[in-house]
């Protein structure tokens, strides 16, 4: 018995998920396998906390990384000057007063996390207070979602959202 692939969707990138300076590659991992899933694309932020050589993306299973559009920048610096006059930024923080069932997602908005071990600098949070969302948690002793489960709640939000006011391109 033969098993049957779907062809990838050839659609224009709904969303842009960027993972500053991310430490792990299981949740880089993960994320990936989510923007191949949903057609969106990946930016990562250097300094990696791990070698995205071949060898090193075969050890931690990400055999279908050549089929990601991912997109590395050398720094934050370098990332936030590569954005075009008007992007739409949402940045996911567990200090944001806003959650994202209070934000409004669009066709390529750029969804941004910080590193799992101390999320986002201050620089970047106070440039950016007003596209700060956070995912509502609800027993205070949780600090923080796993990365690659916040990414997936929030992108699955927007898709939803996005979904549901039709394709804006």
């Amino acid at each position: 018995m033969s098993e049957s692939h779907p062809e990838p969707a050839h659609s224009p990138a709904r969303l842009n998920v960027v993972l500053i300076e991310p430490e792990i590659p299981q949740n880089t991992g993960s994320v990936g396998r989510l923007c191949m899933a949903t057609g969106s694309i990946l930016h990562l932020v250097k300094p990696l906390g791990f070698s995205t050589d071949a060898q090193a993306l075969k050890r931690a299973g990400l055999d279908y990384w050549e089929h990601l559009e991912v997109h590395v920048h050398e720094s934050t610096d370098a990332f936030f000057a590569s954005l075009h006059p008007g992007a739409r930024l949402h940045l996911v923080e567990t200090r944001a007063g806003q959650t994202l069932y209070d934000a409004t997602f669009r066709q390529g908005d750029y969804l941004i996390f910080g590193k799992e071990t101390t999320g986002l600098a201050d620089w970047i949070l106070d440039g950016h207070a007003d596209a700060l969302i956070r995912i509502p948690m609800y027993d205070a002793r949780v600090r923080s979602l796993n990365l690659s489960n916040a990414v997936s709640i929030t992108v699955y939000e927007a898709l939803r959202q996005i979904d549901r006011l039709g394709p804006s391109f």
